[in-house]
């Protein structure tokens, strides 16, 4: 029988204070990952999106409009957050949240929330113009190179596959991931709009 291992409090804490979920939870991930602080933090993530998972089905039609504009007034974001109830909406879990992507928003410059919000015929040009910048190679390397390449370009473009601007070791989609676990509420991000001074349309 495989010896269960001493989780320090400290290393719970460290995780809690990380990843914000509960003592049990943290507790459950370090003795999951050996200890391993890190490991425990992607089991959580882990965890956590299995959770979205379930929930996606759900309705949310309440949360916040939030607004936030940047040092110096050159840029500012609007964006609308949903939960399912407003007790969650007021939640300083929830506008923690809220806060971080206006931050991301303000920061990252997406363009749309998820790669579903992308036009096909955006995607259709980003293809070509990867298809022929390696139009010397075989065509099962083309294919292989034009979907790695819109992988990154998704990952530019789309708020939900950004890395989070505060710990570039998860994604924006896994932090409200993580979010969703720990509010027991689904969670999306319905739309937003960010302003840049000078900029033209």
């Amino acid at each position: 029988m495989k010896e269960k291992i001493q989780i320090s409090t400290e290393l719970v804490r460290a995780l809690r204070e990380k990843t914000g979920a509960g003592i049990m939870d943290c507790k459950r991930a370090l003795e999951a990952c050996g200890g391993d602080l890190e490991e425990a933090q992607k089991w959580l993530f882990r965890q956590g999106a299995a959770v979205a998972e379930r929930k996606a089905g759900r309705q949310a039609k309440e949360g916040v409009i939030a607004s936030y504009v940047h040092v110096g007034d050159r840029i500012g974001v609007l964006v609308e957050v949903n939960c399912e109830t407003d007790f969650v909406a007021r939640t300083p879990q929830f506008r923690e949240l809220v806060k971080d992507l206006t931050l991301q928003i303000a920061a990252a410059a997406p363009l749309y929330v998820s790669r579903n919000d992308v036009p096909p015929a955006e995607i259709r040009a980003q293809e070509q113009a990867i298809a022929q910048e390696h139009s010397g190679k075989p065509p099962a390397v083309v294919e292989r190179i034009v979907a790695g390449k819109l992988e990154k370009y998704y990952a530019t473009v789309c708020l939900l596959e950004q890395p989070f601007v505060k710990d570039q070791n998860i994604t924006v989609a896994e932090l409200i991931a993580s979010k969703i676990q720990e509010l027991g509420e689904n969670i999306v991000v319905r739309r937003f709009v960010r302003y840049q001074l000078g900029e033209t349309a």
